[in-house]
């Protein structure tokens, strides 16, 4: 009798401690995860304060400098199904480890650049690199993670939208005007050192273990052509035009209505940018515990309610309202994205999970193409006005609430 007991407490004490390594594990591959993602929205924060005294020193017009914002987003938008095509194929931590390699050697170049064809390539090529980061981290997730914690983990990890933004908008944004070179020599280094947390953190791709349910091969092609995958394609297209619209301007907006300088419109965008993060995180128990089966009412409400936000942007003319406007609209604009993103993870296979984020985030990174060079010449065609950006802006979240409402979720 004792033998068997101690036999019992043997395999007791065994399957704990695998338990342990297992959270261990996780939490170390959510830590460089987020590291890294961290780094690439501080990345995509940070232009839209650097290019405003790149503008003034190479005497750039806003179509200009909408260019090379856009730009980035074209190679992130071309590299996209590509990138989460490899994850799927030879592993997710490879394609992170190539991605910001890739990243840290273009965020030094861009310190170096010094006319506009170099800042344009440079950013290009950047996108490129960004492009394999999104759809393997969501590997990353499907394969470390059981469904039911997948969208809440996602959800930790999008939350570095706000981690980026601080970084962004502080340390980027006082660096930015001391020399825009250093902040890209900085932002350069921490990629280097997000580089060395995911090759040492994140555990190698494992094959995924087949279940009677999942024998079936799901090919490429009937991703591409689901009708989910698409409609999410269509809806994060918007969201992003919303999001990366406001974004790219935003800074300029602020600076320009209210005479602020570049350090106290950075000080207003971090304080953004801790509401984001705080979002993303509460987007994620929302979705999870309240919303789960209901994500198209979240999103329906929120992208109403975002649309008249964007009107009170353009009609207001306290700082204190506009300030308030903007951190409720980020809330609700970060709420639509993890919503958006995050959904397949609850409606495809886990086998198909890169590729499948991956043509979604096409959606949003064309979105980001689309609205940093569209507005710029717009508020060229205005005369310097941002009213016409901010009404296309509260059009386009609206449709996209609309399009979400034609999602066939599995009952």
């Amino acid at each position: 009798m004792s033998v068997s007991q101690g036999t019992i407490k043997k395999q007791s004490e065994a399957k704990l401690s695998v338990s342990k390594e297992k959270n261990t594990g996780g939490v170390l591959l959510t830590t460089a995860l987020m590291a890294g993602y961290s780094m690439i929205y501080m990345d995509k924060n940070m232009i839209s304060t650097a290019i405003i005294p790149i503008a003034e020193q190479f005497h750039l017009t806003t179509s200009q400098t909408g260019l090379i914002m856009s730009l980035f987003f074209l190679g992130y938008s071309l590299m996209q199904i590509p990138g989460g095509w490899l994850a799927d194929k030879i592993g997710y931590k490879k394609v992170l480890m190539l991605s910001l390699s890739l990243i840290t050697i273009f965020s030094f170049a861009f310190g170096f650049a010094g006319s506009l064809l170099m800042f344009i390539l440079i950013r290009f090529l950047a996108g490129i690199g960004h492009a394999g980061y999104p759809p393997s981290c969501s590997k990353g997730i499907a394969e470390n993670f059981p469904k039911k914690r997948r969208t809440f983990v996602q959800s930790l990890i999008l939350s570095t939208s706000g981690i980026g933004g601080i970084l962004a908008f502080v340390i980027g944004a006082r660096l930015i005007d001391l020399d825009w070179h250093y902040a890209y020599y900085a932002l350069g280094t921490m990629f280097a050192i997000s580089l060395l947390l995911v090759a040492f953190l994140v555990p190698n791709s494992h094959p995924t273990a087949k279940t009677k349910t999942e024998k079936k091969q799901v090919s490429f092609k009937s991703v591409i052509s689901n009708r989910n995958v698409i409609i999410l394609f269509v809806a994060m297209l918007l969201a992003n035009v919303a999001f990366y619209g406001n974004m790219s301007w935003l800074p300029t907006f602020l600076k320009t209505k209210f005479t602020l300088s570049i350090s106290t419109v950075g000080i207003i965008l971090a304080v953004n940018a801790i509401g984001g993060t705080l979002a993303s995180i509460f987007a994620g128990v929302l979705l999870t515990k309240y919303f789960a089966g209901k994500e198209k009412l979240l999103i329906m409400c929120c992208s109403v309610v975002s649309s008249l936000l964007f009107l009170g942007l353009v009609f207001s003319n306290s700082l204190a309202l506009s300030i308030a406007f903007l951190y409720v609209l980020t809330f609700l604009l970060t709420t639509i994205f993890v919503g958006i993103f995050s959904w397949p993870h609850k409606i495809l296979p886990e086998k198909v999970i890169g590729s499948s984020i991956g043509i979604v985030n096409t959606g949003g990174t064309l979105g980001g193409f689309i609205a940093p060079m569209a507005f710029g010449a717009l508020i060229s065609m205005a005369g310097g006005s941002f009213s016409i950006v901010f009404i296309t802006l509260a059009i386009a979240v609206v449709i996209c609430g609309i399009v979400i409402l034609t999602v066939k979720a599995e009952k």
